[in-house]
């Protein structure tokens, strides 16, 4: 009887194990190797994601800027694949040979490393057009494994306004591991608007499970669609831009390097932003970017560089406003202060040159006339105060000032590359002359010279702030947000702690600029019927021709626009800065150009002025 027991025991014990066996081993085939469930379901069904349209892009006016056009993905499983016909695939997609075979190394390449699975769906090749999509489709039967995805590209309805609308690339693998919203293969925004509001414009994927059949045929929806979701469109945004304007100043910056920023000074709306030599923007869209990126890297004019907010350049005499505004808040300085000017400010060890004006000048005179030894004058008044215990003190409380205008750090625009600009403290002096130094060591300074550096976009903050008499708003692109509010940062009031009163006499000088007598250095930049405010610049250039600078705003009494204009190896400000200012003001405020034969040579000149190939003409 125990003999009976035992065997009965040890039967079962070994039944038990069996069945513990079988249930460990479809555990692990179910759970955790899902490689045969995979395997099966993608005989049986395919799970194709729904990519959204980007939202769409509008200009203040609503003008379509960008909108959306279908394109079509090639899609593989590996592991579906089974022989076919080379040559039929190849003339269907209009391949080689060779650069078919140049994809499966790739593919296999890919596989080996684990940057695709052989069970999932990944790009084999991208972005067919509707024609190729429609050749492709009647022959896919033939090529087991492969089928046709649908996604959208961008498309840019003007070849205008590339540095502020940006592109859209595949997304990187860095950027992969960042947010879990992408898969490879994804498209995201680079740059630009695109990038900025990227989360706001992308939408939200969907995704539809479809029946195939052995051939990967889709044979309707899985289960009646009950697991589908639908994609959801991103928002649509509109910008503060307008792309009327925007074109004309593109226009005017035609064959020459620099930049032009607008704004509208109650709202801090950026109104045109140009970065110039541009591009249009459709080179970078469909299989044709890889082709035209790295042409536009090449150039040596740099096209891809957004300089109205990533480059620095001294602002030149348009910083006189800035000293003669904090001399008059620190008491240095009055409107009826005089100083003389014989040609230039002069000591035994330093001289700074100017040029040939009425003599002596005060405060509205000289920025009338621009004179540089009444800022050196006022420069070292301000940092020889008896009020500040030393050099260093007075010299950061000036920086202090600088930074409340808006320069030395980034104002916050909603361009993310945005540049800083430069402005030195006293420990910066301190090290180079290691604690030695005066107000005359940095008497370039009370010019817009030396050390200070600006971006064309803080410049035209700058303007901005004289034509509110003392405040900004966060310069921004974004106007509207689909159903949504932008940014609280965009309505907040940056103070400059200068008293309004003291911008009288700055505004009156810049009136005078324009529309003074004799040896005004703007008379250039009149409008008829519009009283514009301005200020010349030229700024040294080590490298070659000075740059011309003007920045301005109009009208006077209820300025609508404000604007800095900087043209690289121009000249003097009067050259080239003023008149396109003036243009851009003018067609602003009016829609078109006076016809009189004046305003009309002047926009002929600009148009067809030539500073890039000027050399290669007068060789």
């Amino acid at each position: 009887m125990g003999g009976i027991n035992n065997r009965t025991l040890l039967i079962a014990t070994i039944m038990v194990s069996l069945a513990l066996i079988f249930i460990v081993k479809l555990f692990i085939l179910q759970v955790y190797d899902t490689s045969y469930s995979i395997s099966a379901e993608s005989n049986t069904r395919r799970k194709v994601t729904q990519f959204p349209s980007r939202g769409l892009v509008y200009d203040r006016n609503g003008k379509l800027l960008v909108s959306n056009q279908a394109v079509y993905d090639v899609m593989v499983v590996p592991r579906d694949i089974v022989p076919f016909d080379s040559v039929d695939f190849c003339e269907s997609l209009d391949l080689s040979i060779e650069q078919l075979r140049e994809r499966f190394v790739q593919m296999r390449q890919d596989i080996k490393t684990r940057k695709i699975s052989t069970y999932k769906p990944s790009v084999f090749m991208k972005q067919l057009s509707a024609e190729q999509y429609g050749s492709f489709q009647e022959k896919l039967y033939k090529f087991k494994g492969f089928f046709v995805q649908g996604r959208s590209l961008r498309k840019y309805e003007y070849p205008s306004a590339a540095h502020v609308l940006g592109y859209v690339g595949e997304i990187s693998e860095n950027n992969l591991k960042k947010d879990n919203y992408y898969s490879q293969g994804d498209y995201v925004g680079i740059s630009g608007i695109e990038q900025t509001y990227e989360h706001k414009l992308r939408g939200k994927k969907g995704v539809k499970f479809m029946l195939v059949d052995v051939h990967g045929r889709e044979k309707g929806a899985f289960r009646g669609g009950k697991g589908d979701t639908a994609a959801i469109a991103g928002k649509n945004i509109t910008l503060s831009l307008d792309i009327e304007l925007q074109q004309y100043g593109e226009q005017l910056m035609k064959n020459k390097v620099g930049s032009i920023v607008a704004i509208e000074p109650t709202t801090g709306e950026i109104l045109t932003l140009i970065s110039a030599p541009n591009y249009d923007p459709s080179l970078l869209i469909g299989r044709d970017r890889s082709k035209n990126f790295p042409v536009l890297q090449a150039d040596t004019l740099f096209p891809l560089l957004n300089r109205a907010v990533q480059s620095k350049y001294p602002p030149g005499s348009t910083f006189k406003t800035i000293n003669a505004l904090i001399g008059l808040q620190e008491g240095t300085l009055k409107p009826y202060t005089t100083h003389e000017c014989f040609m230039g400010y002069f000591t035994r060890s330093l001289s700074v040159g100017c040029h040939l004006h009425d003599s002596p000048l005060n405060l509205s005179q000289s920025i009338q006339h621009s004179c540089n030894a009444y800022y050196c004058y006022e420069f070292r008044d301000i940092l020889d105060n008896p009020k500040y215990n030393n050099i260093q003190d007075a010299f950061d409380a000036w920086k202090d000032y600088a930074v409340r205008f808006g320069f030395g750090y980034r104002l916050g625009s909603d361009f993310r590359n945005e540049s800083r600009g430069f402005i030195p403290n006293s420990g910066t002096f301190d090290k180079i002359y290691k604690g030695s130094w005066n107000s005359l060591t940095v008497i370039s300074l009370s010019i817009g010279q030396g050390e200070i550096l600006t971006t064309p976009l803080q410049m035209a903050n700058m303007a901005a702030m004289l034509a509110n008499r003392g405040h900004f708003l966060t310069p921004h692109i974004i106007k509207d947000i689909e159903d949504e509010l932008i940014d609280d940062r965009f309505s907040e009031i940056h103070e400059t702690g200068i008293d309004i009163q003291h911008f009288a006499p700055v505004i009156n000088g810049m009136e005078l600029a324009v529309w003074g007598g004799a040896g005004s250095t703007a008379r250039i930049a009149q409008i008829p019927g519009v009283t514009i405010c301005g200020k010349t610049g030229t700024a040294q250039n080590p490298h070659g021709d000075d740059h011309s600078i003007f920045i301005a705003f109009a009208p006077k009494d209820d300025p609508q626009i404000a604007i800095a204009v900087y043209v690289e190896n121009g000249g003097f400000g009067a050259t080239w800065g003023a008149p396109i200012a003036s243009l851009m003001i003018e067609k602003y405020l009016n829609g078109e150009i006076s016809t009189s034969p004046y305003r009309k040579y002047t926009e002929n000149r600009i148009l067809e002025g030539d500073l890039i190939n000027a050399e290669q003409k007068l060789q």
